[in-house]
């Protein structure tokens, strides 16, 4: 049979708050010196310790709902999930279940249009070392991540390829970048992908769904997709309905069975008892998304229209040093900017030796050096046309690419110097 893909992503991303979510302890977890040195009894999980919000890490969750087009909650707040692991102390991890920060927003890719389900705030835990001790294998835990401010994205099984989770993904990620609330880093882990995927052969949406983790790479969560459709679809050729399962991710090997997937309800939720709900003023909201920085959907648009084209636009906006030289020649000469965001994109500037005054500098002194007068450009385009008289025939028949021969035989008999739209104009008129 032919299958289509449903695909739901979940992506983890850490904020980079000057503290922990529930405590004050410092939030810099891939800059400390060595493990659990960033603890104290709220992110130990130590009994009778009580967490206080990080105000500075809500509003942050709030902004990333925003940028991505989601409501906010008038009324919020944060619950228990309860699950046992050795990464987590308490027993549970704070999170948000049936009332989160946001709600019902969207991404548009080329392929369509993404639907987030939710933004919600929570807790991330602690890290998990499997070395070998003394000779012993071992399990080591590193508080130092524990009580980290972790804003969850979950999106609608809206994701139909591969190329659309890409796609989708990195415009996920180039937002929080823009609002500058996470470095996104999926080397270190301050941003982590999880897939739900499942198979469906009429559009219905399907009774299970296999979840996938450790995912650290837009690659390699295009590279799940692919394996688990081909995976899958084996399974439902044969009449089989796949495991409903978390299954996690080896580059080189596919995917593999972990445990079986839980449910809400096996996460037994409840409304922290320690935190009362929030009330989200309306100005509250306005005030953050006034904010919010200009995104890189709008800059790309403003690029193209300063004339980079769209690949180019779409490397610049990535690239802070990048955007920075642009924007400076476009308040120095707008007429360079097309030029500037092509010499970047092409490398031809080195942006530790060249500032954007100089660059311009030295455009300006190519151009004074061009040849543009008629008098002196004349004789070199006569003498090209008339040593070339099969591509004047052939420009006559309507091949406009000759033209561009005879600017390249007038640039090679000037050294360079021949002003090329001077020369076309001549070309033009003589021929």
């Amino acid at each position: 049979m032919t299958y289509s893909l449903v695909c739901g992503a979940e992506i983890h991303v850490e904020l980079n708050t000057k503290s922990k979510m529930f405590c004050g302890c410092k939030n810099d977890p891939f800059g400390a010196a060595k493990p659990n040195i960033y603890t104290c009894p709220v992110c130990l999980g130590l009994p009778g310790a009580l967490p206080v919000p990080n105000k500075k890490a809500i509003e942050d969750c709030i902004k990333i709902g925003l940028a991505l087009h989601c409501e906010i909650a008038e009324v919020s707040k944060f619950d228990r999930k309860h699950y046992f692991y050795p990464d987590l102390p308490k027993g549970y991890q704070i999170s948000q279940y049936d009332e989160p920060f946001c709600v019902k927003g969207y991404v548009d890719t080329s392929f369509g249009r993404v639907g987030i389900t939710r933004v919600h705030m929570e807790e991330d835990t602690a890290k998990m070392h499997h070395e070998v001790v003394d000779g012993v294998k071992s399990s080591l835990i590193d508080f130092n991540r524990s009580g980290v401010p972790l804003v969850e994205i979950v999106s609608e099984p809206d994701i139909k390829s591969p190329e659309q989770a890409k796609e989708f993904l990195k415009k996920v990620r180039d937002i929080v970048r823009a609002i500058g609330v996470s470095s996104c880093d999926m080397e270190k882990g301050s941003m982590r992908l999880e897939a739900n995927v499942s198979l469906t052969s009429d559009g219905s949406l399907p009774a299970y769904k296999v979840e996938v983790k450790n995912i650290n790479s837009f690659r390699f969560f295009a590279n799940a997709l692919e394996y688990e459709t081909k995976r899958q679809a084996e399974l439902l050729d044969k009449g089989e309905t796949p495991t409903q399962e978390t299954r996690g991710w080896r580059e080189g090997y596919g995917t593999v069975s972990q445990r079986g997937k839980e449910d809400a309800a096996d996460y037994r939720y409840m409304p922290e008892p320690d935190i009362p709900p929030f009330e989200i003023s309306r100005d509250m909201v306005e005030h953050l998304r006034k904010e919010l920085p200009i995104l890189p959907e709008e800059i790309i648009t403003s690029l193209v229209a300063d004339g980079l084209s769209e690949s180019a636009a779409k490397i610049v906006v990535n690239q802070t040093d990048m955007l920075e030289f642009i924007e400076q020649v476009k308040k120095l000469n707008s007429k360079y900017v097309q030029k500037a965001g092509n010499d970047l994109v092409n490398k031809k500037i080195d942006l530790k030796k060249t500032s954007p005054e100089d660059y311009l500098k030295t455009l300006e002194n190519a151009k004074m050096d061009k040849i543009t007068d008629e008098a002196t450009l004349r004789p070199l385009v006569e003498k090209a046309i008339a040593e070339n008289p099969a591509v004047v025939a052939d420009y006559k028949a309507g091949k406009q690419n000759a033209l561009g021969f005879f600017v390249g035989v007038v640039m090679k008999a000037s050294g360079g110097k021949a002003d090329p739209r001077a020369t076309t104009d001549l070309l033009k008129k003589l021929l």
